[in-house]
């Protein structure tokens, strides 16, 4: 004991020796071999340097930048995506499509069907189903009826899992599909599976299902990596049903945790073509965190070789047409982004939804903490007449974040914008719906660290019947809300207004 004391003494010692010098170097990193917002930079440098060790601490913990890692870029992906997305591109640009026989939804929204299609290769298709879940309980009695249907293969991929009865009653499904010659896959990021016990993911390995972690602790729950999390949530089971939005594996999401009581989130069941979608995404991740290439074998993606012995309904080009009376189901693209790719892809859609918006702007998210070009593009929006609704929960699960959500939210009040306070427990739903048209909903929070520093996955939809859905559970959710006006808004006490307003200024961190 005494040894590692003295150890603990000498580091200390060396590091209160040397501490100009690691400030300098990582202020130099920060500044010249970073591409990091200014804003950012400076939020940095002053966490260095007004508060040295802690200012260290947190660099290690949060600071990390991978933008330039190009994680996962796989020859294969590149090879066999290139042609569809290059093909439905040219099939949109084409002049031979007139503007009167388009779909109203097609032709006012091109522009961003383009840009996700060239940026991130999100492919539309036309050919879907969706089915809307704003309960925990539901949620997962359709995933658990889905699972039992499973043929070929089951892939499921969560930020968190946890070791309780929510887990509890999913795993005797998956064992008894591993038993049928059912392929099962499990991927979990690193920090949030860190509550289950290890024991737990090796009596699965040792009954055939295969478990990946996303940048894994490196001792017990230790993990220097606090941003760049995997917050993916994905299921796609044989190929052509998928499950994509807020849930995660853990007894709250079912509101049996009396800390946040109901939780009110939203996910999306899909059935059709954007199960491919989903299952690209999840291949990627399987692939970094395992090691094993999924693309060897195209059985995964309908694609060359065998098909998925269930299939998706018939009857619409695969990669959609925009023309009236095309098909009745649902067009979508699922879009991804992440610290490993260029652009922040989905807070660009919801950026050029924004500016789109002509009538109204619904906004659910549980961190508020946009960056300047959202905040300004909801100031505008509301400004131009356009009806913009912001929903937050009443109660924090991370205060900072609260707190700085708060600070942003209180502003828009200013420019016309309304915001509302859910007050039946806790608002975990990640989404928007733009004019009744378009709506997004996914993992993405309205926040900086979903839009650039971790893992997320978005659908976009275009389709009226499912985004009037989505807005009824929106007005639905109204009478559980509290309106915050300007008038309340100012009467926060002062211990209030110092914690947002030092939140805020740190949000660049969070």
């Amino acid at each position: 004991m005494e040894l590692i004391w003295n150890g603990i003494l000498t580091t200390w010692e060396w590091l209160m020796e040397h501490l100009l010098y690691i400030n300098l170097l990582l202020s130099v990193v920060i500044i010249f071999f970073q591409r990091r917002d200014p804003k950012t930079v400076w939020t940095w440098l002053l966490a260095l340097n007004f508060i040295p060790m802690f200012g260290i601490l947190f660099y290690l913990l949060f600071g990390q930048d991978l933008k330039k890692s190009r994680m996962f870029r796989v020859k294969e992906v590149g090879d066999r995506l290139q042609l569809p997305v290059k093909s439905q591109e040219e099939m949109i640009r084409s002049a031979e499509m007139p503007e009167e026989q388009m779909d109203p939804l097609f032709r006012d929204f091109k522009s961003l069907i383009l840009y996700n299609l060239e940026t991130s290769g999100s492919v539309l298709t036309v050919n879907n189903r969706v089915q809307v879940f704003t309960d925990g309980k539901a949620k997962f009695e359709a995933l658990r009826q889905e699972l039992q249907k499973a043929r070929e293969f089951i892939h499921i991929q969560y930020y968190i899992i946890k070791n309780d009865e929510l887990f509890d009653s999913i795993v005797p499904i998956l064992l008894e599909k591993v038993k049928e010659g059912v392929e099962v896959r499990i991927l979990y990021d690193g920090m949030g599976g860190r509550f289950m016990p290890a024991r737990r993911w090796e009596q699965m390995r040792a009954a055939g299902i295969k478990v990946g972690v996303f940048f894994p602790p490196i001792l017990g729950w230790l993990n220097l990596r606090v941003n760049y999390r995997n917050h993916r949530k994905i299921v796609v089971i044989d190929g052509c049903v998928g499950f994509v939005g807020g849930f995660n594996i853990g007894r709250e999401y079912i509101s049996k945790e009396p800390k946040f009581g109901y939780w009110r989130d939203t996910h999306l069941k899909i059935l059709g073509e954007a199960a491919i979608s989903l299952q690209l995404r999840f291949a990627l991740d399987w692939n970094y965190a395992t090691g094993e290439n999924l693309f060897k074998d195209m059985q995964y993606f309908g694609g060359e070789g065998e098909p998925t012995k269930q299939q998706p309904a018939k009857g619409a080009s695969p990669v959609g047409t925009g023309l009236k009376g095309a098909s009745e189901l649902v067009s979508m693209q699922i879009i991804t982004s992440g610290p490993d790719t260029r652009e922040p892809h989905i807070r660009n859609n919801y950026l050029e939804l924004f500016h789109k918006a002509k009538h109204n702007i619904y906004i659910q998210t549980p961190y508020f903490i946009p960056d300047d070009a959202i905040l300004s593009a909801l100031k505008i929006a509301a400004l131009s007449g356009v009806d913009v609704r912001l929903m937050i929960p009443c109660k924090p699960d991370h205060p900072f974040v609260y707190w700085a959500t708060c600070s942003y939210a209180g502003e828009l009040l200013d420019y016309g914008a309304r915001v509302y306070i859910y007050e039946n427990g806790f608002l975990h739903s990640k989404g928007i719906m733009v004019d009744g048209m378009v709506s997004c909903y996914g993992t993405a929070n309205m926040d900086i660290r979903s839009f650039e520093l971790n893992f997320e996955v978005n659908a976009t939809i275009y389709d009226e019947d499912v985004t009037g859905e989505l807005e009824e559970a929106f007005i639905n959710d109204l009478p559980h809300c509290r309106e915050l006006t300007r008038e309340d808004y100012k009467k926060r006490n002062l211990w209030m207004r110092v914690r947002e307003q030092s939140s805020r200024l740190l949000s660049p961190l969070l």
